[in-house]
């Protein structure tokens, strides 16, 4: 089993800043990749941010400039920085882990957190 732990959520003002963490923790062999999506009400599930384990990354156009994804390897955690937030940032964001090899991956999910950007 594997659980994934996520933090940082809340209130922020237009303009501001937040940084998520994820913390995967269990039975976990590899993690291929480690990514934070994002869903607001009505809305489909996009992908926000992905980190692959050799380096690469890749974001969303609307976040590109203003969000960073990093991670710790030693601690198996992802980390999103969240910068120049605006209104259009407000949803549910879920932590992900692809966990495996590359014949037998399995996706894992966060609870998700609340990321709110209102005055």
């Amino acid at each position: 089993q594997v659980q994934l732990v996520e933090s940082g959520g809340g209130l922020v003002q237009p303009g501001g800043s937040l940084r998520l963490s994820c913390a995967a923790s269990g039975s976990i062999s590899r993690i291929n990749a480690m990514g934070w999506y994002r869903q607001a009400p009505g809305k489909e599930r996009e992908l926000v941010a992905r980190i692959f384990s050799g380096g690469p990354t890749n974001y969303a156009d609307s976040v590109k400039g203003r969000f960073t994804i990093s991670r710790d390897n030693a601690k198996n955690t992802v980390y999103l920085q969240m910068n120049s937030l605006k209104p259009e940032d407000t949803a549910v964001y879920y932590c992900n882990a692809r966990i495996g090899v590359s014949f037998s991956l399995r996706d894992y999910w966060g609870q998700g957190t609340q990321v709110t950007v209102s005055s």
